[in-house]
């Protein structure tokens, strides 16, 4: 983490400097009248968004919410270890880390052969496949990671704080103006419920959930269907015999349904997604009254031999499983060629059941996707047509999320009989769990060739760093403090694309590492120098990197090119922290580790979503060039 780049300021260095002019959200402050961004639901999605743009002054953000306040229990408790990474570039993965459980083991029980009465354990397998990621898959209360996005926001330079008890009632599109064309009207549903307020904004996000006005207001729909199967879901503090309760368990009887247990954070709190009846296809689950006292005695029928005995319900819900999408997330139909002005996220777009452990975690990914296209838009960085690629990108994501919850929710509640084998040696809900590890924690995400992702011509030059997927850190060392780290972890939710410039053997002056930083540097024409503004940092758009083979010492008194060594800041001071080696303390190699061609290396680019755009030779700068061009628009004056 580096700070005072501006100069010395004491306390928590979390906690940006202040915009010049920051909105007031005293009690009897009114709302804006105008907004560039304004985010409908302080859900997961919205508050990742809200997050990100928060950390640029120049861009008018308001989230608001119908509750009086944030949540303090329940809901979605899964964060995949895709989206730890993410939480890494926000700056609170190692919070999590120290807070959740994390999910090391999964456990797998089914019907004593000898006794079909009783349940045993029929296997165990390792949760986050070896070599995956960096990061664990963790449990935690959604409230909790609710909480520490909205401290990044409130300690964002906007100071932005969510307008609660505030919903969207309506909205309209002019498309006779650029300027705010779109008009919300806003409801109170507070202390002066009924009132509204209209606000115009030039872009409006909806993260309000699977009823979401916003959705409605642009004739939005989620198709799909339900699979008539009611479940419950409750957080309890209870005592057990069961002897993996702390341990993510799936659990299948013979006559009584299936359970899936999830540890939480703390040591003794545990959710147990519990089944119950099946419903008749016009019957909804509140027509049934059920309640927590059905869960537990539905679980200890599922459970014999074993019990449970609950000392407090935390929380609870029930709810039927249903798989929806909508058939875009934009308000532009796929065969008009304008560019979007509403978008939704999250819920609002995309339903399914909690059992896979999606939910929260797809939604986030899909505002990360669009803060950063937002962000430059309205910096004017990039055409307004970069927004297209949102919808593009994420609803080919979301349909895999529904075609693998819809497969998985049905062998889940499969009756006993459907479930247990498929033809291999492993019960089939064991061997669908194995099947579908990388889905599972985020990692099977791969964007389509477009302007934002490069054909994979040079992709055998860095193997590891699949074009269309997230960037898949791996250990170096920081050349100026031999710091073991991660190399993914130096890039920030901050809007920045990021180049990992990998040496082949030749590395010294003259080489094409170095003439790559020299064109970079000073060539008026090149990617970095040609969309600076003036009076901004070398690294203010484009955050180069570089990856050396030999070990740190060798490489501490050569002379490195200055891009790597910014004059950066008011004052001017510069920065040691963009060079890195090979890992010789034990960690790993990352040439090795990630396919990267030892003789002639290559560049990796980054997108600020974290998923690589690009890998191109040293010397590729012409075509680094047209690749760029495709999604920036030049400085003006340049």
């Amino acid at each position: 983490m580096q700070f005072y780049k501006d100069g010395f300021r004491g306390g928590d260095p979390d906690v940006k400097p202040a915009a010049s002019a920051f909105r007031s959200y005293g009690a009897f402050e009114p709302l804006p009248d105008r907004v560039d961004v304004l985010i409908a639901g302080c859900g997961p999605a919205g508050l990742c968004l809200a997050a990100q743009l928060a950390q640029f002054p120049d861009i008018k953000t308001m989230i608001v919410e119908p509750k009086p306040g944030p949540i303090e229990k329940g809901q979605a408790d899964g964060v995949n270890t895709r989206t730890m990474e993410m939480f890494q570039a926000f700056g609170f993965a190692e919070t999590v880390k120290r807070e959740s459980y994390w999910v090391n083991q999964t456990a797998f029980w089914s019907p004593d052969p000898k006794n079909p009465a009783h349940i045993s354990r029929i296997g165990r397998v390792q949760d986050v496949p070896e070599g995956s990621s960096e990061m664990p898959h963790t449990l935690i209360n959604q409230a909790r990671v609710h909480e520490l996005f909205l401290e990044v926001m409130k300690n964002a330079p906007i100071r932005l704080q969510p307008d609660y008890s505030w919903g969207v009632q309506d909205l309209v599109i002019d498309p006779s103006t650029e300027d705010h064309p779109v008009t919300v009207i806003l409801e109170n549903t507070g202390i002066n419920a009924g009132e509204t307020k209209t606000v115009r904004a030039n872009y409006v996000v909806g993260c309000d959930g699977a009823r979401s006005r916003v959705r409605a207001s642009i004739g939005g729909e989620l198709h799909g269907d339900a699979a008539h199967q009611a479940w419950g879901v409750m957080d309890i503090l209870a005592n057990t015999d069961f002897p993996d309760v702390r341990q993510k368990c799936l659990i299948t009887s013979a006559t009584e349904g299936n359970i899936l247990i999830l540890p939480r954070e703390g040591g003794y709190l545990f959710r147990m997604y519990v089944e119950l009846d099946k419903l008749n296809p016009q019957e909804r689950v509140s027509s049934r009254n059920f309640t927590a006292d059905h869960m537990i005695e539905a679980a200890n029928r599922i459970m014999r031999p074993y019990t449970i005995d609950v000392k407090e319900v935390v929380w609870w819900s029930i709810y039927e499983i249903g798989h929806r999408l909508t058939d875009r997330f934009d308000n532009v139909p796929a065969d008009l060629d304008q560019n979007p002005r509403v978008f939704t996220a999250g819920d609002a777009c995309h339903t399914h059941s909690p059992k896979a452990g999606q939910g929260m975690n797809v939604s986030m990914q899909d505002s990360f996707n669009l803060g950063w296209k937002l962000a430059q838009v309205l910096q004017g960085r990039s055409d307004p047509r970069l927004l297209r690629s949102y919808s593009a990108e994420r609803w080919v994501e979301a349909k895999r999320l529904i075609e693998t919850d819809h497969q998985w929710a049905r062998i889940m509640s499969a009756p006993p009989g459907e479930s247990k084998l498929d033809g291999s040696d492993m019960p089939r809900f064991q061997k669908q769990f194995i099947d579908n590890l990388e889905f599972t924690g985020g990692l099977a995400v791969k964007y389509d060739r477009s302007l934002l992702t490069g054909p994979d011509t040079y992709q055998a030059l860095a193997n590891g760093f699949e074009i269309g997927r997230r960037f898949h850190s791996a250990p170096v060392v920081r050349v100026a403090d031999a710091m073991q780290m991660q190399l993914g972890h130096v890039a920030e939710a901050d809007g920045r694309w990021r180049i990992y410039a990998f040496a082949g053997k030749e590395s010294g002056e003259g080489s094409d590492i170095y003439l790559l930083c020299e064109w970079l540097m000073n060539d008026p024409a090149s990617v970095v120098q040609r969309y600076l503004r003036p009076d901004e940092d070398v690294d203010a758009v484009i955050d180069l990197r570089a990856v050396f083979q030999q070990s740190f010492d060798a490489l501490l008194d050569q002379d490195f090119p200055e891009i790597l060594k910014p004059f950066t800041g008011q004052l001017g001071l510069q920065d040691h922290e963009k060079i890195f080696c090979v890992d010789h303390k034990g960690a790993g190699d990352i040439f090795e580790m990630r396919g990267v061609h030892r003789d002639v290396g290559c560049m990796v680019v980054v997108r600020p979503d974290q998923y690589v755009a690009h890998v191109l030779p040293l010397d590729a700068h012409d075509t680094l060039s047209r690749f760029l061009d495709g999604t920036f628009l030049p400085a003006s004056g340049t």
